[in-house]
């Protein structure tokens, strides 16, 4: 293929696609809005599905490396009363096909798999636009301009290149997380660690969770779930640690202290993490030279597909373009349809999940769903 690709965005699906180009011989470069790889934290724990995740690992010849970033054990999972009380708990027997590891460190992976220079830092998209015959124009917000014959979207949410396909935008889905942290947690917040368990522990009410992944180094990572408006965490300021907490804290006045512990025992300010989504079944129609892969094509709430659909993705079309060195836009027709299908179906499920955590009886519709009766 003689045409270089230019991929907007490091996230894991942007890395993914750049590894399998190189895999066959094909030119890409990175553009990344971050200064570093270490600017900013890369969130928690992932669980890789051997239906999506693990197959675009596959395709980038990363599977080895990948077995050493597993960590074994957090595959468990437990469903809890607000009062604590035991409701359902399924152990890891390492027999599961989600193996969790940290995304940090699966980013770091996928980047030490990349010839130097593949990814440019500080490159912050200001500005996107068509030049005509598929070719676009890129500038950077420190001045810099490019042209390209393969333009990807691969930034996110607020992507900068959508717009090129797509008249979307993302719309509050009307449920926000706040993200919390409590490190060394088998020493230091002992009760809490014993609650949460192994692996991930979920405590859903009708329109509130609790939900905790045990990470590496024994730290609890949180996810507090409230439904509510916008306009309510806006009186919150999250820069005074200890009242936002407070504050998120009182809309569980009567649940076990082991859970509320993990919004007030937090040892970070605890982190507004509003969620928003695209269209169910978002899509375009073929635009020559441009194309979007993960949340830039299919954001969707929360339910443990996206960051394997968004390396899927990446997989995906960079067979696509090796198959078809000749005929670029085949390869993202190709890619394309088949993307907006398994990405519909993953919205709605994410929808469906969103509904049931925030709707009546969440947590035996949330057992059902686990057992396979939901």
């Amino acid at each position: 293929m003689k045409t270089s690709v230019t991929i907007i965005g490091a996230g894991l699906g942007g890395l993914v696609l750049a590894r399998v180009l190189h895999l066959h011989g094909i030119a890409a470069t990175v553009y990344e809005a971050d200064a570093c790889a270490t600017s900013r934290a890369q969130g928690g724990m992932l669980d890789i599905h051997d239906y999506n995740g693990q197959l675009a690992l596959q395709a980038a010849d990363l599977m080895e490396q990948f077995h050493g970033l597993i960590l074994e054990g957090r595959q468990a999972m437990r469903v809890l009363d607000r009062d604590g009380t035991l409701l359902f708990e399924e152990s890891d027997d390492g027999s599961g096909g989600r193996p969790e590891v940290q995304r940090g460190e699966l980013r770091q992976m996928l980047l030490d798999s990349l010839p130097a220079g593949s990814v440019q830092w500080n490159h912050r998209v200001s500005k996107v636009e068509a030049l005509g015959n598929g070719r676009h124009a890129v500038a950077f917000a420190h001045g810099a301009t490019l042209e390209t014959g393969l333009l990807v979207g691969a930034d996110g949410a607020w992507s900068r290149v959508r717009p090129l396909l797509s008249s979307a935008t993302p719309g509050y889905v009307g449920t926000s997380y706040v993200e919390t942290w409590l490190h060394d947690a088998r020493v230091r917040h002992p009760a809490s660690a014993q609650i949460v368990g192994a692996g991930q522990m979920f405590a859903p009410a009708q329109g509130n969770a609790i939900m905790a992944h045990r990470e590496r180094g024994e730290t609890l990572h949180a996810y507090v779930m409230l439904a509510r408006p916008l306009a309510w965490f806006a009186d919150i300021d999250f820069t005074d640690h200890a009242a936002a907490g407070a504050r998120i804290a009182r809309q569980f006045d009567g649940w076990a202290p082991a859970l509320t512990a993990l919004v007030t025992d937090s040892d970070t300010a605890p982190l507004l993490r509003p969620l928003y989504a695209l269209p169910i079944e978002h899509r375009w129609e073929r635009v020559p030279g441009v194309t979007l892969l993960g949340d830039a094509a299919h954001l969707a709430a929360p339910n443990g597909e996206g960051a394997n659909l968004a390396m899927l993705d990446g997989a995906e079309l960079g067979l696509a373009l090796a198959a078809h060195p000749d005929d670029a836009e085949a390869a993202l027709g190709r890619y394309e349809q088949a993307m907006f299908a398994r990405s519909a179906q993953a919205a709605m499920e994410g929808d469906n999940m969103h509904r049931l955590l925030t709707g009546e009886h969440a947590a035996a519709k949330l057992i059902a769903m686990f057992k396979g009766e939901g």
